[in-house]
């Protein structure tokens, strides 16, 4: 009866302890983390992005497959220690992957230094977490990591174009200064609008 009821609150996602007597099982009682309301919402958001979600967890097998499949995660790794978990890190950065990382526990700072970015649970987080990661959610809002993805290549984008645009402008006011067709006034006016757009180009990102 023990193991049904086992086998009943792991496929709920719920972790179980087992209460022993002089040796014997007599019991057991089962506790669960409650899943923040954002998450799915949050995991829909990465994978609309492209990125791909894998759930490191230590708990047992069919307890990361519940929660994996409720909250909507691409992959999920079960019953990890810490070092299991920043091989599993490393072994998706051997094959090519740029890997983020977020955690709370001082059991994820192995991962999150390991990580390409790691990303700490600031008030929920240890210490420990927080100044291994790289960066801090202070509010502990999961909303604001696909922010961070999406502001990250915003940001990538704007620079590209703006250093293009630069490119762009030096080559065309050298061939003019050869060939001579850009003068002096003519050369510094292109070079201040030039100048001018790359600054509004780059004021587009508060918009976010």
């Amino acid at each position: 009866r023990v193991a049904d009821y086992v086998r009943e609150r792991e496929g709920r996602g719920e972790t179980v302890v087992h209460v022993v007597r002089d040796g014997d099982i007599i019991g057991a009682i089962a506790m669960r983390d409650e899943l923040r309301e954002a998450a799915p919402g949050v995991v829909a958001a990465l994978q609309d992005a492209g990125i791909e979600t894998v759930m490191l967890t230590g708990d047992n097998e069919r307890t990361a497959a519940a929660v994996a499949e409720e909250v909507g995660i691409d992959e999920y790794r079960a019953e990890l220690l810490p070092e299991d978990k920043q091989s599993v890190i490393e072994s998706y950065q051997a094959d090519g992957h740029v890997v983020a990382m977020v955690g709370d526990g001082i059991n994820d700072a192995p991962s999150l230094a390991t990580a390409d970015v790691g990303i700490a649970m600031g008030a929920a987080g240890t210490d420990t977490a927080i100044e291994t990661a790289d960066m801090a959610l202070m509010a502990d809002d999961l909303e604001r990591i696909p922010y961070a993805v999406k502001l990250s290549k915003a940001t990538r984008w704007n620079v590209l174009e703006n250093v293009g645009l630069a490119v762009l402008t030096v080559t065309v006011l050298l061939a003019g200064v050869l060939t001579s067709y850009v003068t002096l006034a003519s050369g510094m006016l292109v070079h201040e609008a030039s100048v001018l757009l790359v600054i509004l180009n780059g004021m587009r990102l508060l918009r976010y």
